[in-house]
C-alpha cells in the first residue's frame, strides 16, 4: 500500500511539473484578462470595428491630405515607346532588362516600334535553370538530404523569377529575337502551371540522381542520365512555349511603320545588331542593403541562371550614393534596371509610390516603427519586382523630388505603364539598381576588385523579383 501511495504521489508530483511547464509562457486567465484591454469597446472603437469587417483595409486607410493632383512633370526623362505586359507570370526582371536594350534601340534606330521576344529569352532561362539545378545536385548528392544547400535546391529547383543576372546569362549565349519571330503564348503569359509541373518532375529527377550517385555511378553515367532528363524538360517547354527559331526574316520599318527592308538574322547575329553586347562586362550592380557594411561587394551563392554562369557580385551602397550614379545615367538619356518592393504604399489606380498613400497607423490606433533594416532583418521587405527606371525631377538644388519608372503590366495600369515614386520612397523601398559602368565612380568600380563577402542563397537579398 505504501508503495502504491509513493508511486501516486510522484506521478501527481510529476503531473503537476509536467502542467507548469506547459503553462510557462501560455496565456494565463489573468493576462487574458489584461489584454482584453486593448479593445475598449468605445462608440470609436465600433464604428472602427464596423467599417473594418466590410470593408478593405486599404480602402479604409487611404489618407486624404495626400490625394491632391499628382505631379507627373520630370526635369530629366528618356522617352520610350511602348508599354509591355508580363501578364500573369514572374518575368518582370526579363522585360526589365529587354526593355533597357530596346530603348537603346528605339533612339538609334527610330523605329516605330520595337520589341524583344520575352518568350524565347524565357524558354532558355527555364532550361538553364533546369541544368542549374540538376548538377546542383549531383554536386550535393553525397551531402544529407537536410543540408541547407540541399533544402533549398529541393525548395527551389527553378522559377520564373530572377534578376539582371539571367538576362546577360542567357542573352550573351542564346541572342535575341524580336517578338514576331516568337511570339506569347498562354503558357509563357501564365506562368504556374507549368512551373508546377516542371518543379515536380525536376524534383523527381533530383531524388534519382541522388540514388545513383548512393549506388557508385560514374562522372560519365550522371552525365548522361542528366542530359536525357533535360531533353524530357526541352520537350516539355516546347510543348508550353514554342520552338525557338534558329534563323529568321525581320522587317525594318521607318517611322510611318512602312516595311524598308527585310533582314535574315540568327539569334546571335539579331543580338550583335540590336542587343548590348557588353551586357557581361559593362554593368555594374549596386544594392542598398543596410543590414550589411556599405562599400564591401557581396556574393550570392546560385545568384545565376545558368550552371556555367556566374554569380553577380554587387556593391552595397548607402541610398544617396545609388541616387547619384542613377542621375548621371538619366541625363545622358540611358534607362536602367530597378528593383524595389513594389507592394508596398502602391497606389495602383494612380500608379503613385508614396509612404503617405495609406495611413494605417490611424486606422489601427498603433504604429509601425521599424525600418528599412529591421524590415529586412525580419523578413517584412524585399526586393520583389523589377522595372526600368527612366525618369527623375530634380528641385533647384539638384536634388531629387520624384522618380518614374516604365514598368511591365500593361499600358492601362498606373499611370500610363508607368509608376511614379517619390523620393522618400526611394529611399524606403528600393534595393537593387545595375548601371553601366562609365557612370560609376572610380573609388565605386575599385571596391569590385575585393574579394566579395559569400552568402547562402536563401539569404534575404537573393530573392528573385518577379
Amino acid at each position: 500500500m505504501r508503495r502504491q501511495l509513493l508511486i501516486v504521489t510522484l506521478l501527481a508530483a510529476s503531473m503537476l511539473q509536467v502542467q507548469a511547464q506547459v503553462g510557462k509562457g501560455g496565456i494565463s486567465p489573468d493576462m487574458l484578462e489584461q489584454i482584453k484591454q486593448g479593445y475598449q469597446g468605445t462608440a470609436a472603437d465600433k464604428a472602427l470595428r464596423n467599417a473594418i469587417a466590410g470593408n478593405d483595409l486599404r480602402e479604409l486607410s487611404v489618407n486624404q491630405d495626400n490625394r491632391k493632383a499628382m505631379d507627373t512633370h520630370f526635369s530629366i526623362r528618356v522617352e520610350s515607346k511602348g508599354i509591355t505586359d508580363q501578364k500573369s507570370s514572374g518575368r518582370c526582371w526579363l522585360f526589365t532588362g529587354l526593355n533597357v536594350m530596346r530603348a537603346k534601340v528605339l533612339a538609334k534606330y527610330g523605329f516605330p516600334s520595337f520589341e524583344f521576344s520575352q518568350n524565347y529569352t524565357f524558354f532558355w532561362d527555364q532550361l538553364e535553370k533546369a541544368n542549374l539545378f540538376l548538377q546542383g545536385i549531383i554536386d550535393t548528392a553525397s551531402t544529407p538530404m537536410d543540408d541547407e544547400t540541399v533544402k533549398w535546391l529541393f525548395r527551389n529547383p527553378i522559377s520564373d523569377g530572377g534578376t539582371f543576372t539571367g538576362v546577360a546569362d542567357i542573352v550573351s549565349k542564346y541572342g535575341l529575337v524580336p517578338v514576331e519571330a516568337m511570339p506569347e503564348t498562354n503558357s509563357s503569359e501564365h506562368t504556374g502551371r507549368m512551373a508546377e509541373l516542371l518543379s515536380l518532375k525536376l524534383k523527381e529527377f533530383g531524388l534519382q540522381l541522388r540514388d545513383m550517385v548512393a549506388a557508385g555511378s560514374g562522372e560519365a553515367a550522371l552525365e548522361k542520365e542528366k542530359t536525357a532528363m533535360l531533353a524530357t524538360v526541352y520537350r516539355m517547354l516546347v510543348l508550353n512555349l514554342g520552338v525557338p527559331p534558329v534563323e529568321f526574316d525581320y522587317v525594318c520599318k521607318d517611322e510611318r511603320g512602312n516595311p524598308v527592308a527585310t533582314e535574315h538574322h540568327t539569334p546571335m547575329s539579331f543580338y550583335e545588331k540590336y542587343g548590348d553586347k557588353q551586357l557581361l562586362t559593362d554593368y555594374v550592380m549596386l544594392m542598398n542593403d543596410p543590414t550589411r557594411e556599405y562599400y564591401k561587394t557581396y556574393e550570392i551563392a546560385y545568384d545565376r541562371h545558368r550552371y556555367d554562369g556566374k554569380n553577380w557580385t554587387y556593391v552595397n551602397l548607402p541610398v544617396e550614393d545609388i541616387k547619384e550614379m542613377a542621375i548621371a545615367s538619366l541625363r545622358d538619356s540611358t534607362m536602367m534596371y530597378f528593383s524595389c518592393d513594389v507592394g508596398k504604399f502602391l497606389d495602383s489606380e494612380r500608379g503613385l509610390l508614396d509612404v503617405d498613400n495609406y495611413d494605417y497607423a490611424s486606422l489601427m490606433g498603433t504604429t509601425f516603427g521599424m525600418d528599412k533594416k529591421q524590415r529586412i532583418q525580419t523578413f517584412s521587405s524585399g526586393s520583389s519586382h523589377a522595372m526600368t527606371l527612366m525618369a527623375v525631377d530634380l528641385d533647384g538644388a539638384g536634388k531629387p523630388v520624384k522618380w518614374m519608372v516604365e514598368n511591365s503590366w500593361g499600358p492601362k495600369s498606373g499611370y500610363q505603364g508607368h509608376l511614379v515614386m517619390t523620393d522618400k520612397w526611394f529611399d524606403e523601398y528600393m534595393f537593387r539598381l545595375v548601371v553601366e559602368s562609365k557612370y560609376v565612380p572610380a573609388k565605386i568600380r575599385e571596391l569590385l576588385k575585393q574579394e566579395p563577402v559569400s552568402l547562402p542563397a536563401w539569404d534575404p537579398m537573393f530573392g528573385p523579383e518577379e
